[in-house]
């Protein structure tokens, strides 16, 4: 407990702290000091690549379907299955804590971090394409950051057959996940407790039979999420729309009020302007998770035309994200008064705010969203899982049906009672993650580069 408690201080925690005028300060950890410098990194190295082609990404996903392999999923059916993983708990209870901690200036910090975070997934979406490879089990493609890594480590002739970074990500992979399914069997049987009184064990044995007979059948999971993707946040963003034309005359202060406090011109709730920019910056870094290497997984599946044209399909995802769906998160807990909020934390404000807006409905539909939220994250983190249990285990039915397995009973486990050493080491897993994955981004990001060079001059894309 000691070597994990100090790893996860290392990853997470304030190895610096800058002090600021006016007694606040800004506490770096190690995953802000390697993230958010790598963003600029890869904004500068494209161009600033999320302004100057989003209308391309936009194009990107209205193209037509076109596989040329069988059991192969198209590009956007990738976006759809990384979106599911992006848009989980982090969305609702992530922007909770960081308003909670950081007041309202985080959300712009958080809107900053997803635009940085944009030029990082594009870079990984893109080099994951490069080094995939052809799925003997499932069929279609494979790869992700274990194989991009095992490629700048291992030289084609060598006698070694794997990498020890890239098994090092692969099983951080692993543990992250199982850690994750037991996050989200609480999440989800606490909230259905909270709205409808159902005790834990029914919302646990329904949600893990749901989930068995998705996820250990063969080729279930993208249909599955093609379905609940796109209806949970067009729903979740109707509502939210609803919501602020309701309280239209209220935006102009809630706007100004983000504004002031992200540059510390009002003082925010819990420790000035240092707890503004850090709350919304490791917000927005573990809700999009960009770099940690994540939806890579998902990215390399796509059968699609250029590797670029994935990396832009995957910084889209995170605009869907935090742009999006967190912004929605953010409007439903700013717009409601103070009064009603001062001392709540976690989902208690959420599903208060929302009881203000709609009243016994507005707590329903949260743990409803919730549901969908948490479920097509579970489905969407095991597809992750199918490459890494093969980069470290060979390609068997046995090992990955094992790891199915485990993560079902973690799910069952987390809907029956909350363990904090899972859920603290679900964090250091995508930590961990992120350290290994970073590692070979930075030298590979001249081919991502080269590639989205080769893209615009192939496509020509003009510049806008």
């Amino acid at each position: 407990m000691s070597i994990f408690k100090a790893v996860y201080n290392i990853l997470w925690g304030d190895l610096f702290t800058i002090p600021l005028p006016g007694g606040s300060s800004i506490g770096l950890s190690l995953l802000v000091m390697i993230l958010i410098p790598s963003g600029i990194y890869f904004t500068i190295r494209t161009r600033f690549l999320s302004f100057r082609l989003f209308p391309e990404m936009l194009k990107a996903t209205a193209e037509k379907k076109n596989i040329s392999q069988k059991d192969a999923i198209s590009g956007v059916q990738a976006l759809i299955v990384s979106t599911a993983t992006r848009v989980g708990m982090g969305n609702l209870v992530g922007v909770v804590a960081a308003i909670s901690m950081g007041g309202a200036g985080a959300v712009f910090w958080m809107w900053i971090i997803a635009l940085l975070g944009s030029s990082t997934a594009f870079a990984e979406g893109t080099l994951a394409q490069i080094y995939k490879e052809e799925d003997p089990l499932y069929g279609g493609f494979r790869g992700g950051p274990a194989y991009y890594i095992h490629h700048l480590f291992i030289k084609k002739g060598s006698k070694r057959k794997k990498s020890i970074i890239a098994a090092l990500f692969a099983l951080s992979g692993l543990i992250c996940w199982c850690g994750i399914s037991q996050v989200i069997g609480n999440s989800v049987s606490s909230a259905f407790e909270n709205a409808f009184q159902i005790p834990p064990i029914y919302t646990t044995i329904i949600l893990v039979a749901f989930a068995a007979v998705i996820v250990l059948r063969k080729n279930a999971t993208v249909k599955v999420l093609d379905f609940i993707v796109p209806i949970m946040a067009v729903c979740y963003f109707l509502i939210t729309i609803f919501i602020i034309i309701k309280n239209a005359g209220q935006l102009p202060q809630i706007f100004q009020t983000i504004f002031l406090e992200a540059f510390g011109l009002k003082q925010a709730v819990a420790g000035g302007f240092g707890a503004v920019i850090m709350n919304g910056a490791k917000r927005g870094l573990f809700s999009n998770e960009a770099g940690s290497g994540s939806a890579p997984c998902a990215a390399a599946a796509a059968d699609i035309n250029h590797p670029a044209k994935e990396g832009l399909l995957q910084a889209f995802g995170v605009f869907i994200d935090t742009i999006l769906i967190c912004s929605c998160s953010a409007m439903i807990m700013l717009l409601t008064p103070a009064e009603l909020t001062d001392g709540l934390e976690g989902m208690d404000l959420l599903q208060t705010s929302m009881q203000y807006h709609m009243g016994e409905i507005g707590v329903i539909f949260i743990a409803i969203i919730l549901w969908l939220f948490s479920f097509s994250t579970f489905i969407g983190i095991l597809f992750y899982a199918r490459s890494n249990v093969a980069y470290l285990f060979g390609d068997n039915w046995l090992s990955q049906t094992l790891y199915k397995i485990l993560d079902l009973v973690m799910l069952f486990i987390g809907g029956l009672a909350a363990y904090t050493f899972v859920w603290d080491l679900s964090d250091v897993g995508i930590g961990l993650m992120t350290i290994f994955n970073m590692i070979a981004l930075i030298p590979l990001a001249p081919q991502a580069v080269n590639s989205l060079k080769e893209y615009e001059k192939l496509f020509k894309v003009k510049e806008r």
